[in-house]
């Protein structure tokens, strides 16, 4: 099969969905498949496509955002189109659904199969959009009805649509999209790359913390819809009722900039519990992370479609504490189920991370069935064994 890739930003700085795109697509091409990939930016990824793809291109956007870029937009879906190499069984395979504008258009030049990966609910609608930006500003609303338009129309060429939950297909379902278009695949992790240290006296003395100290941290985006106020709080309520315990928050702002974590830095001060938090911002090496600290939270206040760093962390052998929203309690089940707290309620997180941060010497083998609970659900080849399954189940008869 021949997946022909749409990847706006292959980077591993923005979040989970374009490095489990970038795995899904090294997976697929160990086992013979061919990739092609097309881009608009370069990223730290892209190297790592190269190694495999068979064809990558550079385009100038994937959606048209004003009149003008009407023309580079159709030069590129025409280059695309005479570049790419046609072989047996191909498809487009769009990694949001904000793309599919370009990938419509090229599914149709080329006469080939468009398939939607969906790591996030539909579309907003464009009546919250004008209340959100307030109707003076009539210029952007126009755009963003005019980019809606597009949407529209493209998601209607979807042949088939990958979701990262149930949560998501729901979403999806009630918006109106057939059920049986919208497979699930949950995400899967590298259980090479995150895995339990064999020495946590050692971890600990590289991140200069001492055994007695508890670890709580945070990996993720440094936006509003994570929760981290919440987060901030409840570990201030940790600390007031005699805690020993530190705060780490991992991650870049991407939507709000860096005056919101300004705005976070001044209500850890407000809150006098600056001196136990650090803000590391981009961190590197995850792994090393997760193994060092005592609890992960995922306080999202939003509908989290899946959840990555509750897989990874639980991979590394630490538990994780997060919100029952979305797509999380498919992760969270069974015993783990203890570990989800009402969004937004910081008295609740602080609740359950009090009795989940002693669980080295209360509950000693917990990590070692967080990390059985990964394996068995969540693993980097059930993604990619799941991801072929569909495609080829539902293209690899197509004649195209």
């Amino acid at each position: 099969m021949h997946i022909i890739v749409l990847e706006k930003y292959p980077s591993s700085r923005r979040g989970g969905q374009e490095i489990m795109l970038l795995d899904i697509c090294k997976g697929l091409a160990r086992r013979g498949h061919t990739i092609s990939l097309l881009y608009t930016q370069p990223e730290n990824l892209l190297e790592q496509y190269q190694e495999f793809c068979t064809c990558i291109l550079k385009v100038n956007r994937f959606t048209i955002f004003r009149p003008e870029h009407v023309f580079s937009f159709l030069t590129d879906i025409w280059k695309s189109s005479q570049n790419i190499p046609r072989l047996k069984n191909n498809i487009v395979l769009s990694n949001q659904f904000q793309d599919t504008p370009f990938a419509y258009a090229l599914s149709l030049f080329k006469n080939i199969p468009l398939v939607c990966y969906l790591h996030l609910p539909p579309p907003t609608k464009l009546i919250t959009w004008q209340w959100n930006i307030g109707l003076k500003n009539l210029k952007k609303i126009i755009a963003l009805a005019n980019i809606e338009f597009q949407w529209g129309i493209a998601l209607k060429g979807v042949k088939h649509f990958i979701a990262v939950s149930n949560h998501t297909k729901f979403f999806w379902v009630k918006s109106g999209y057939e059920e049986n278009i919208i497979d699930v695949v949950y995400n899967g992790i590298d259980l090479e790359i995150y895995k339990p240290s064999n020495d946590i006296s050692l971890i600990r003395k590289e991140w200069n913390i001492s055994e007695n100290i508890r670890v709580i941290s945070y990996i993720g985006r440094l936006d509003q819809v994570k929760g981290l106020e919440t987060l901030i709080k409840a570990f201030a309520l940790l600390l007031k009722s005699g805690a020993n315990a530190r705060l780490l928050i991992a991650g870049q702002p991407v939507i709000q900039g860096e005056d919101y974590k300004k705005s976070l830095e001044k209500l850890s001060k407000d809150l006098g519990i600056e001196n136990y938090l650090e803000f590391l911002g981009h961190v590197g090496n995850t792994t090393s992370m997760y193994q060092v600290s005592d609890v992960t939270v995922l306080p999202s206040l939003w509908a989290e479609p899946f959840g990555r760093v509750i897989v990874e962390s639980m991979a590394c052998g630490t538990p994780v504490v997060a919100s029952r929203v979305g797509g999380i309690p498919e992760i969270l089940t069974g015993e783990f189920q203890s570990g989800l707290f009402e969004p937004g309620n910081e008295r609740n997180l602080a609740d359950i991370l009090s009795q989940f941060m002693n669980w080295r010497d209360k509950n000693p083998q917990l990590g070692e069935r967080c990390r059985e609970h990964i394996v068995s659900k969540f693993s980097l080849d059930k993604m990619v064994d799941d991801f072929e399954k569909v495609l080829e189940r539902r293209f690899s008869s197509a004649k195209n």
